[in-house]
């Protein structure tokens, strides 16, 4: 396990700069709920890619725009079908698949579009979450989970191994998973305690065959 010391001094969040890790340089990528764009801005400066968004809020359009990022307002659920496929090497789908209506449809979506996917999204599994829920009762907050039941955008909370009885159901290949505990501490590969563990997870996908 080993810490990544450098994210912060980069302007980019731990688990964003190892998303940007799993992307090849000069690939053409998609990041479906960019935010304010920090992601794409630094594959663009530090990977060169060809980069993309899809933000649903006008907020962060405008921060994204003000940087010179080619970013679109658009909502995962409703537009990702609009995409032809194999249109990117890689999208990118950064703490946003609890957020959306149909994430089922979703992931089939970035595989479509993409050669590969990149997931990442709080994993309910995480200790802190059950401990909080039996001992408290309540809907519990964390470094990720970080906004009270009643004003969270998150719909569909799962577990690491939830995500991963989807992609068996969908046949999804995992090529690479990453595991993210509460002090940014990363770990490669899929471990038992990872679902225990990992405050979040992060997931190289491509279509099986």
């Amino acid at each position: 396990m080993n810490e990544r010391p450098g994210a912060s001094q980069r302007g980019i969040r731990i688990d964003l700069l190892s998303i940007a890790d799993m992307v090849e340089p000069r690939s053409r990528v998609l990041d479906v709920g960019c935010g304010d764009g920090a992601l794409l801005d630094y594959l663009a400066r530090f990977k060169q890619v060809d980069g993309r968004g899809l933000e649903i809020s006008q907020a962060g359009v405008n921060a994204c725009v003000a940087q010179g990022l080619s970013v679109i307002q658009g909502d995962a659920d409703a537009d990702l079908k609009d995409y032809p496929a194999n249109a990117f090497d890689y999208v990118i789908l950064s703490q946003t698949l609890q957020a959306t209506r149909r994430p089922r449809q979703v992931l089939t979506d970035l595989l479509r579009i993409g050669r590969r996917a990149i997931v990442s999204f709080p994993n309910f599994g995480y200790w802190r979450v059950r401990l909080d829920l039996l001992l408290g009762g309540r809907m519990p907050m964390t470094g990720t989970l970080d906004q009270p039941w009643y004003e969270t955008p998150n719909i569909h909370l799962c577990t690491i191994e939830d995500f991963l009885d989807l992609s068996r159901d969908l046949g999804i290949a995992i090529e690479r998973r990453i595991a993210i505990d509460g002090k940014g501490r990363s770990r490669q590969g899929g471990r038992p305690l990872d679902n225990l563990l990992a405050e979040q997870a992060l997931f190289l996908l491509r279509k099986n065959g």
